[in-house]
């Protein structure tokens, strides 16, 4: 039986013995799961379960925010803060959390301590789909920007298209979506994607980025043919990778995707900070976390 992908990579991280950092440590799910990857050595787990003090990551929160060290001393007691000045400073390859703490909490901390990649100006997210009978899709950002301004947009797709490079080995096939093709519709929102697209052509010229697209241009060559007059480009009928306009139309097009297509979604893995961090559901299970530990410890691998 063929494995589909996150399989795949759950295979390749065994031994692998990344240091991943816990903020919420003392999570029986958190626990279960950080003693089953440190048998198969898919990480060495970093178990924050207290408050804890350290000269070091207040000098680093200090620096990295602007607050004084005594009230920086007191900010990275807290599991999280530490954590994050923890992965920050090279202590750990990779953080986890989302059991406890919101994920707005959780973005918003590593965002201020661990920073963005350069040039990247937002945060985002990515699902792998995998499906019974086509080759798995990305589809991104369906859970962390409710309306991306163009620019915002451009750099989600960028990410996105690395990311797919990193962690999965493709080479990515970005489509940038839409309600037209190439000038089918005319509307402000239409605009916004077409901006960002261009903005990609001015940032990332060495990553194939396309649009904008109907979705069934993005995914059927038949169609992408019909639609489009001229040369198709490399994207067009043949994506991989899937750059929604909002959340809205992410989250949307995701479950609808599991619902009628019988597709897996894992994820949403977040992208864009300067080291590996992953979101978790608050009612993820064990095998939940494994997963994501063994989709960070070989990211954070690769991205060494």
């Amino acid at each position: 039986m063929r494995l589909n992908i996150i399989n795949k990579i759950k295979k390749k991280a065994q031994g692998l013995n990344t240091r991943i950092i816990f903020p919420e440590g003392s999570d029986k799910r958190i626990i279960k799961a950080a003693e089953y990857c440190a048998e198969k050595k898919i990480c060495q787990p970093i178990l924050i379960t207290e408050e804890n003090t350290s000269e070091k990551y207040a000098k680093t929160y200090s620096k990295k925010t602007g607050t004084p060290i005594k009230t920086s001393e007191l900010i990275v007691k807290k599991p999280l803060f530490h954590a994050a000045c923890a992965l920050a400073n090279g202590d750990a390859d990779g953080m986890i959390g989302g059991c406890v703490y919101t994920s707005g909490e959780f973005i918003a901390v590593s965002k201020a301590i661990v920073g963005l990649q350069k040039g990247i100006s937002v945060p985002s997210s990515f699902f792998v789909m995998t499906f019974p009978k086509r080759e798995p899709l990305v589809y991104a950002d369906c859970a962390v920007n409710p309306n991306p301004t163009p620019k915002e947009l451009a750099d989600i797709a960028i990410t996105t298209a690395r990311s797919v490079k990193t962690l999965l080995g493709w080479k990515p096939r970005v489509a940038m979506l839409s309600f037209s093709t190439r000038g089918s519709a005319t509307h402000p929102e239409v605009n916004d994607v077409i901006k960002a697209e261009a903005i990609t052509d001015k940032k990332a010229r060495d990553l194939m980025i396309d649009g904008e697209f109907q979705a069934d241009t993005a995914l059927v060559l038949s169609t992408a043919k019909r639609k489009i007059k001229g040369r198709l480009g490399g994207v067009a009928g043949k994506a991989n990778t899937l750059i929604f306009p909002d959340v809205d139309a992410g989250n949307i097009a995701y479950k609808l995707t599991q619902i009628l297509a019988g597709a897996n979604a894992y994820g949403p893995f977040l992208q864009g900070f300067n080291k590996v961090i992953s979101d978790l559901s608050r009612g993820a299970s064990v095998e939940d976390i494994i997963g994501t530990i063994s989709v960070v410890s070989y990211w954070a691998r690769r991205m060494k």
